[in-house]
């Protein structure tokens, strides 16, 4: 059953002697919970008193203090004065500091056996019985949670219809919002005084407040609309079916999957299915890894093929100055198109999908938020495709152009040979490229192991380059030869220059970074 019901039983079974209220009340009627009246009654037929009916009220002792006239004394109802209003007023207030969940229990005798209709007019001159405080303790993942998603840039809010002081109290224990100076409590705002507030002073208020406690639901939608006109993307968390109208005016609604009624879940965007605040910064974290690992796809696929396309290019433009002379009227491509395809096929495919397998950074948590308008490609990371590429393009027209005769560097062997130490060279380049895409500052030599899926797909795409430069049927397929022991040590040492012209890039980020902080 519901939790709070079941503190209530516990601590009856505590108190009472021997009498069994279970047979001396037979429930006759009941006014549900509402979160606009903060209160539950329900009519009970008493036997002690011949059937004669009972109205019995539990909810918000504040708000049931104002309905109560007389207070139950030992066996006595007594008028309420003002000074016991003020002094059970405080005894609230003390165990909500101590954040305690408080609830206040009145009743009414009725001089009636058929019990009335069930309706609100019955919650009035009732007998005050007493306050009862109950400990509901957030899980014990929660404030770590909530540390991780302030670090997220994530700022989470709360709002309950607890009394204020324990709303702040618990705020306060896990490190939600600020304070309010000599009270070291986090900010609040109640409804009462959110009422009183219109939609320009409530979206300043938004910006500092954490805590909203003693709301109504209306309450709710109106700090959604709030924080949602100061640009924040929101999302809101709820589980009645008056919440339904806040989970579907905020970005991402997000139901209770336990808790949470039908009307609830059609209303939101997403189901919590465990209940669980720490889920949800879960999934953030899962998301910001995926985000992380679609951006190391791009990077290192753009960057690969701007090292290709650059190499055409200048390979044809600037063939003259390489030593790959016009034969006829055609000019001698530095790459073939098998070759090309190959290194599309085998060195692009296996590490681009193994970077999906990335695990995320260890900062992926620390970083702010992206905003709607960011792009995925942004500025930093095309210019580092941009440069990768032309430094890969560079390697590869150098390696061919130490080999051939003329060119800036005169060389004896032939074009296929020239070509086999350019196709080498880019395939190594672009292994290198997949281990520089892994992170936009952190080192490729960071957790170098870490991804083994990507470690096997590189080592698998080089045995099979391997195979093409040494075995004789794929030499007449792909147009390549075999290559000696310095020529490999060529073209390893000239495809690393992607790898530490990126690392010096990086470098300079990592510094910037660490001046700015």
């Amino acid at each position: 059953g519901d939790p709070t019901e079941i503190a209530f039983l516990v601590a009856e079974r505590k108190l009472r002697a021997t009498e069994d209220l279970a047979t001396r009340f037979t429930r006759r009627g009941e006014i549900p919970f509402s979160s606009e009246r903060k209160l539950m009654t329900t009519l009970q037929a008493d036997a002690e008193r011949g059937g004669r009916i009972a109205v019995v009220t539990k909810g918000a002792p504040d708000v049931l203090l104002a309905r109560c006239t007389h207070e139950r004394l030992g066996i006595d109802a007594v008028p309420l004065t003002e000074e016991r209003r003020a002094a059970i007023l405080a005894t609230i207030d003390r165990l909500a500091d101590d954040a305690l969940r408080t609830l206040g229990v009145a009743y009414r005798r009725l001089d009636t056996t058929e019990p009335p209709e069930a309706d609100e007019s019955l919650e009035r001159d009732l007998i005050f019985a007493g306050v009862v405080g109950m400990i509901d303790p957030p899980r014990p993942e929660a404030g770590a949670s909530i540390a991780e998603a302030k670090d997220a840039g994530i700022r989470v809010i709360m709002i309950t219809g607890d009394h204020a002081r324990t709303a702040a109290r618990i705020a306060e224990s896990l490190g939600i919002g600020g304070s309010d100076g000599a009270a070291g409590l986090a900010r609040t705002l109640t409804g009462r005084e959110l009422d009183a507030l219109d939609d320009t002073t409530l979206r300043e208020r938004a910006r500092s407040v954490s805590v909203y406690a003693r709301v109504a639901p209306e309450h709710k939608l109106r700090i959604v609309g709030a924080l949602r006109a100061e640009r924040d993307i929101v999302a809101m968390t709820g589980d009645g079916v008056n919440d339904a109208p806040a989970l579907k005016a905020a970005d991402i609604g997000v139901a209770m999957g336990i808790a949470g009624t039908d009307v609830a879940k059609e209303a939101a965007n997403m189901i919590l299915a465990d209940d669980n605040f720490a889920t949800i910064v879960a999934a953030v974290r899962e998301g910001r890894a995926i985000f992380a690992n679609i951006r190391k796809f791009l990077r290192y696929l753009l960057s690969s093929n701007a090292g290709e396309v650059l190499t055409m290019f200048l390979g044809v433009v600037g063939a003259p100055v390489l030593g790959l002379y016009a034969v006829g009227e055609e000019f001698v491509a530095p790459l073939l198109a098998t070759q090309i395809l190959w290194i599309n096929l085998v060195t692009d495919s296996g590490p681009a999908l193994a970077l999906g397998f990335d695990p995320p950074p260890e900062d992926v948590m620390r970083q702010p938020p992206r905003r709607p308008t960011d792009r995925v490609i942004d500025r930093p990371m095309g210019l580092t495709i941009i440069l990768t590429g032309l430094v890969m393009a560079a390697a590869t027209l150098l390696a061919i152009d130490l080999r051939l005769p003329g060119g800036l560097v005169p060389g004896s062997a032939s074009l296929v040979e020239a070509r086999t130490m350019g196709f080498t060279t880019s395939v190594i380049a672009s292994l290198f490229v997949a281990y520089n895409a892994r992170s936009a500052r952190e080192s490729a030599f960071h957790r170098f192991f870490s991804n083994r899926r990507l470690v096997g797909a590189i080592a698998f795409s080089l045995v099979l380059h391997v195979l093409v430069v040494y075995a004789p049927v794929l030499n007449t397929a792909f147009g390549t030869a075999p290559l000696g022991f310095e020529d490999w040590i060529l073209c390893i040492a000239l495809a690393s220059s992607v790898l530490w012209v990126e690392e010096l890039r990086k470098a300079v980020v990592r510094r910037r970074l660490w001046q700015a902080d």
